[in-house]
Order: C-alpha cells, then sequence, then structure tokens
C-alpha cells in the first residue's frame, strides 16, 4: 500500500439524530487539515447521525477516534432509544477504500482502529464484514442482535458474545463500537402510502437477501412520522442496482394497495449508481448532484 497516494473512507454512524450541537461537536473534533469532510448529517426519526470523511489512512483513524471520544463524552445510551438499531455511542465504523488500497488492507486497518479505540477511550469493539475474526459476526445485524439494552446483559451471561477487544463488560453509557471494513453501499429509505407499518415489516422481509430476497440488500420495516419507511443498505449496486429494488418494492407495495411516495438517499451515492431519467430518482427528495461521493472528494464541504 502506497500510503502517500492512498485515500480511505470512513463512514461514521453516531446514536445521536435529535441534538444539532452534539453531532456538531462530534464533527469539529474530527477535523483534521489532512482529512476532508465529505458529508454529514441528522435524521431525529432513526435518532442518528452519520459522517463521511475520507484522506490518508493514518490521518482517517485519528479523525476518526477523536469523533469517538467526543461521542463517548456527550452520548448517554441509557438516556435514549434508538429507533434504528445500535450498541454504541459511536455505533457503527466501517472503513471503505477508495483509491491505492485494497479490502484486506482496511481490514487490518479496522483492527488497528479497534485497539485504539478501546485503549483511549475503554469502549470494546467488535468486529465485522471484511474484518471479522469469526464467522458469526460477518453481518452488522447479528453483531447488533438484542442492542445497547440487551447486549449489556448478554455479555455477563454468555462468552460468546463478549467483544473482540476490551471488556467483558459494555461502556456504561457508550456501549461497544462495531468496526469494519466494507466496500461502497448505498443507504437508501422508501416511503409508502400507508401508515401500516406491518406492510414496510412484510417487504423488507420479502426483499433482503438473508430470507432469498435480492442479493446484497439488507432491509427491515419501520414507522417515521407516521408513515411506513422500508430502510435499506444495498451493499452491492452493481449486482442490485436501485431500480431494481425500487420496481421489487414497488410491484410489493401494489400488492398491499400502497404506492411509494418518497425515496430517500441517505448520505453519498456514486456516480455510477445514478440512473438518470429513472422513476426513482424522480421521487428521491433532497438529492443534486452534489451528493456524489465524486463531487464530494474534489470538493468537500467545509468544517463546522
Amino acid at each position: 500500500m502506497n500510503v502517500k497516494d492512498s485515500i480511505l473512507e470512513c463512514v461514521p454512524n453516531f446514536s445521536e439524530g435529535t441534538d444539532s450541537e452534539i453531532v456538531r461537536k462530534i464533527v469539529r473534533a474530527m477535523r483534521s487539515d489532512n482529512v476532508s469532510l465529505l458529508d454529514y448529517s441528522l435524521d431525529a426519526d432513526h435518532n442518528r447521525s452519520v459522517v463521511t470523511i475520507a484522506g490518508p489512512p493514518e490521518a482517517v483513524l485519528e479523525s476518526t477516534l477523536r469523533g469517538v471520544g467526543m461521542a463517548v463524552e456527550c452520548i448517554d445510551l441509557t438516556s435514549q432509544k434508538g429507533v434504528h438499531p445500535r450498541i454504541g455511542a459511536a455505533d457503527v465504523i466501517p472503513l471503505v477504500p477508495i483509491r491505492g488500497i485494497s479490502l484486506p488492507e482496511c481490514a487490518a486497518l479496522a483492527h488497528q482502529l479497534g485497539q485504539e479505540i478501546w485503549k483511549r477511550h475503554h469502549v470494546p469493539v467488535y468486529f465485522y464484514e471484511a474484518a471479522a475474526l469469526r464467522p458469526d459476526r460477518r453481518l452488522l445485524e447479528d453483531v447488533r442482535n438484542g442492542q445497547f439494552e440487551g447486549l449489556r446483559k448478554k455479555v455477563q451471561q454468555d462468552a460468546a458474545r463478549r467483544p473482540d477487544v476490551g471488556g467483558p463488560s459494555l461502556h456504561p453509557t457508550a456501549g461497544a463500537s462495531a468496526v469494519g471494513a466494507r466496500q461502497l453501499l448505498i443507504a437508501c429509505n422508501v416511503y409508502l402510502s400507508t401508515g401500516n407499518v406491518g406492510v414496510a415489516r412484510s417487504i423488507a422481509r420479502e426483499i433482503r437477501a438473508s430470507n432469498g430476497g435480492l442479493a446484497g440488500l439488507k432491509a427491515m420495516g419501520v414507522l417515521v412520522r407516521g408513515r411506513a419507511q422500508v430502510s435499506m443498505n444495498i451493499t452491492d449496486f452493481h449486482s442490485t442496482p436501485i431500480h431494481t429494488v425500487y420496481a421489487t418494492i414497488k410491484a410489493a407495495a401494489c400488492r398491499f394497495g400502497a404506492q411509494i411516495e418518497e425515496v430517500e438517499l441517505i448520505g453519498l451515492v456514486p456516480e455510477a449508481a445514478i440512473e438518470p431519467g429513472s422513476e426513482w430518482l424522480q421521487l428521491a427528495t433532497h438529492f443534486s448532484p452534489d451528493r456524489t461521493l465524486e463531487s464530494r472528494l474534489e470538493t468537500p464541504l467545509a468544517w463546522p
């Protein structure tokens, strides 16, 4: 790996989406002259925020560690509920290869980052996806099973659920972090014309890969401001492009007498995934050409 020319992306997810000042504190703590801020957003409905940074690997790791430290200081999981599944204040920290770095190298960096999170902040770490040390921890949903409230009990009762680094107990207020390495993914929410969350849950069960649905698709059904939502991660948009996901949900919703009202893209999207003129893109709210990964790498955001 030529460190000088390498670009590593990190997309930490923090368990706070209602207090904008806390999120700004976390982002400000991550500021570095050698790291580009590509995106950050708050999702009050899921009580979650997502930050996207990129730069040389060691600089990105240091920026991330600072963000984790501020999250530990500011977020108390015992005083809030996660609508979105979560086990930690700095909940999920994926490392993504962008240029001049391989996925196995990202996995090695994830292991380094996990050790430092425990050393500096006393937050135990689970490794997932390409960084997983055990086959039963490759899937993030398996790592987060039971969420913070259930996992802090399980680690006391079941040695198989204990963290890969640190512990065995979780941090009393900041829980644990899941640190991984993966390829680019697309986070996408689809809103349906119904308030029946059972419809969204049925559709999610039908389409997700783990139930024999679409390849590389993770999905769950939730209720957001009175509307049923199918919340998804498309982990391989080359095999399963957005238009395929959209058409599958549209057909399933029709069987329940519902329609797709809105498509919401979370974070940045690779240019290769955008399909000009597609029906889903016409329904995509708050999307513009500068929300692509390539555009932000060329013109990053100003740090707050």
